[in-house]
């Protein structure tokens, strides 16, 4: 009973951002609403072009829809929040809002994690068995692809965020992040967190760690595939079906590597600049990405960028 009234007492988070550099909020207020609103049109502009050109009907583009949708919900779960927070002085959140808004970010980022491992299979066997693509890759096969991805990562954070929701929360409800980011949360915790620890290495492993490994595999047989075509252009064109998904598991997955592999300093002066890099870290991190996945198949995708091209001049046409 005694944690159970803790844990009730406790019914808003104070969100600590940039607090302590209130020059800061009001540069990075205009910086992230601008790319906020990139990530809308960019994805929004995918989405659209995905669903209404018929050609891109393909396993390729409908992964690439879901992506951009995904990478919108992902931003949205947070930047509003976090917009909020650099005008606001007192920067609280209620305590149920702050578990829905933990849950959407989780979600987000471990469906894009195996999205992104769903993406290079396609690219495989588009590459390595081209002959047979039509059938694995067919519409009752990537749907349900897709499908699990979304379910797969929403169950996971759900797990998450319930081992964290209830444990007991003694007083201290400051969270020295932008958001309810569940490994800050946890920090406020007045109890044993050891399972919440295992659980997200275990839940790590299976949304990080076999994705990646998937990824590096199936791109080992489609580099050896491709340097086995016998003419340069074939080799390029090949290449070239697979690039902007390559430059986007390398963006994704290499800030994450840098967010969480960095030294940590043990000088008090240090930390703290850390600690406010740490955060900036994170928060382009959520911001550039989803930014940068549109940009990315916009300039190293030809189909993308003919019907990108072709939608405008409709538009300007009918105008």
């Amino acid at each position: 009973m005694e944690s159970v009234n803790q844990t009730a007492s406790v019914t808003e988070f104070i969100l600590l951002g940039l607090s302590a550099h209130p020059k800061l909020e009001k540069t990075f207020f205009v910086l992230i609403l601008l790319m906020y609103l990139v990530i809308l049109l960019g994805n929004g502009v995918l989405i659209l072009v995905t669903v209404s050109v018929s050609r891109l009907h393909t396993p390729m583009y409908f992964f690439l829809g879901n992506l951009s949708f995904l990478d919108i919900c992902y931003t949205t779960s947070s930047v509003p929040l976090i917009l909020d927070s650099f005008l606001t002085p007192r920067k609280t959140v209620p305590f149920s809002a702050c578990a829905v808004q933990m849950f959407l970010s989780f979600a987000m980022g471990a469906t894009e994690c195996v999205l992104l491992g769903m993406m290079a299979f396609d690219r495989y066997v588009a590459i390595c068995n081209p002959l047979r693509y039509p059938v694995v890759m067919s519409k009752v096969a990537y749907v349900p692809m897709a499908a699990s991805s979304w379910v797969a990562g929403s169950a996971a954070s759900m797990v998450q965020t319930s081992l964290a929701m209830r444990l007991p929360f003694c007083g201290n409800n400051i969270i020295n992040h932008f958001t309810c980011e569940i490994l800050a949360v946890l920090k406020l915790a007045c109890a044993d967190i050891s399972i919440n620890v295992i659980s997200m290495g275990v839940t790590n492993v299976i949304f990080l760690g076999v994705p990646v490994l998937f990824i590096f595999v199936s791109y080992v047989f489609i580099l050896t595939t491709i340097l086995r075509i016998p003419s340069a252009e074939g080799r390029k064109k090949a290449f070239s079906t697979c690039s902007a998904h390559l430059t986007v598991v390398v963006v994704f997955y290499g800030t994450i590597l840098f967010m969480y592999g960095k030294p940590k300093s043990k000088d008090p002066l240090g930390a703290d600049k850390q600690d406010l890099s740490d955060k900036l870290i994170s928060l382009f991190y959520g911001v550039v990405t989803p930014m940068l996945n549109p940009i990315i198949y916009s300039l190293r995708n030809k189909d993308v960028k003919a019907a990108v091209r072709n939608l405008v001049s409709q538009k300007c046409f009918t105008q």
